[in-house]
């Protein structure tokens, strides 16, 4: 008769997840989740050739087991701005990283704003790849830079002085940014197509430094639009908002989502009610529903209380949810949380709950080009998990394994 033992012949203790239901194979199903050494693992090697038992049952009492959320655009939080506080950045590394892990979201892009070179310099190299933790907090992915490449007239809350041209092309980046500061920092740019020299140079940048192109805050034709998909971009910054309207004539980048003879992009989306009506985030849905990235597009004054805060180098009013350009009514950024996103996505479309969690889990995953470690439940993965209940709200959050609680992850909102 096999018998089986708790007690490890090599590696780490192993943890099983039971009394749930996984999102796995785009379905949720009956099973279980096997976590050694921050990694999920095949159990059949457990039970068959080592002959063990998990060391810890963890009970999710009917719950689903999901992989943690990404979130692809994020611009601060806890009173922290990444373009903004350049003399506290790794400060507001660490805070944001660890309160967004508290809120489900157990990797991101951290993003800027369209700045000046030398903010750039001060703060890309802060924002590159970083390991996830209870002691860290969320895995930092990679620096998302929307801008200074981008349309004078979409340009939203972004600082006009500071917007730039292509025209240089490969040097114009470099000049900006420094290439080699992308290579390491950088998970994409947002850019808008129709700047000048931007659609001659998107493939050769991507060349250069290996990271993936947006399209956003343009006024680009849908022929122009066609043209930076086909030199390489592959995602569209914040559908709909910042971007030429659509019309039946040329229906700018939203016309992307109805191509045919090409990939379609992945799609950034606002989930909060305020960016998008609920009806267009309904038509974008049925557009291209494997597309979707749930963003925030969240500042600095995400869970924190009404007032002025920063974004970037402007001012903002944040009040009930709404944030402005301070004295206007331009809308200027987010303080959704991610887990709202998804359940209003779900709310929004009438989507199952996987669609709804893969918007927020695998497609950003995919849409990074990083579904061997993230986004996903399969074997050799990051052991990022959440445990939501059937209304999909996050219960206990785990990220490389171990789970994060109010008593071991501490961080402090800036006041």
């Amino acid at each position: 008769m096999t018998t089986f033992s708790s007690s490890s012949s090599g590696g780490g203790a192993i943890t099983q997840f039971y009394n749930c239901v996984v999102l796995k194979d785009h379905q949720l199903v009956d099973d279980y989740v096997y976590v050694q050494d921050g990694k999920i693992i095949d159990p059949a090697k457990m039970f068959f050739d080592e002959r063990r038992a998990p060391d810890v049952r963890i009970d999710c009492g009917g719950g689903i087991v999901a992989p943690g959320y990404i979130d692809v655009q994020i611009n601060g939080a806890f009173g922290y701005d990444f373009s903004n506080d350049t003399d506290i950045i790794d400060k507001a590394v660490d805070n944001v990283s660890k309160g967004l892990l508290m809120q489900g979201c157990t990797a991101y892009c951290p993003t800027t704003v369209s700045s000046r070179p030398e903010v750039y310099k001060q703060v890309l190299d802060h924002l590159g790849p970083r390991a996830g933790s209870v002691e860290r907090g969320a895995e930092v992915l990679g620096a998302h830079v929307e801008g200074p490449f981008i349309s004078p007239q979409k340009k939203g809350a972004h600082e006009l002085a500071t917007l730039r041209t292509a025209q240089g092309g490969l040097e114009a980046f470099d000049e900006c940014y420094g290439l080699d500061r992308l290579r390491r920092n950088v998970a994409y740019v947002t850019m808008a197509p129709e700047v000048a020299g931007v659609l001659e140079t998107i493939p050769r940048l991507i060349e250069a430094t290996g990271i993936r192109i947006a399209a956003g805050h343009s006024n680009a034709t849908t022929a122009e639009a066609t043209q930076a998909l086909a030199g390489g971009a592959s995602m569209i910054t914040h559908l709909f908002n910042a971007m030429h309207p659509f019309h039946q004539r040329d229906p700018g980048v939203i016309g992307l989502l109805g191509a045919s003879g090409t990939k379609r992009p992945f799609y950034g989306i606002i989930c909060d009610g305020v960016h998008v009506h609920p009806h267009s985030v309904m038509i974008a849905y049925r557009a291209h529903p494997d597309g979707a990235c749930l963003v925030t597009d969240a500042m600095a004054a995400q869970s924190l209380p009404n007032g002025l805060y920063k974004l970037g180098e402007m001012d903002v009013d944040v009040h009930d949810g709404n944030v402005y350009i301070q004295g206007t009514n331009t809308i200027a950024g987010a303080v959704v949380t991610l887990a709202e996103c998804v359940r209003n996505f779900a709310r929004f479309t009438g989507a199952s709950k996987v669609e709804a969690l893969e918007s927020a889990t695998l497609h950003p995953a995919q849409m990074l080009g990083i579904t061997d470690r993230k986004g996903v439940l399969t074997y050799g993965a990051d052991a990022d998990i959440i445990v939501l209940d059937h209304e999909l709200n996050v219960q206990r959050v785990f990220v490389a394994g171990q789970e994060a609680t109010r008593e071991n992850v501490v961080y402090k909102n800036k006041l």
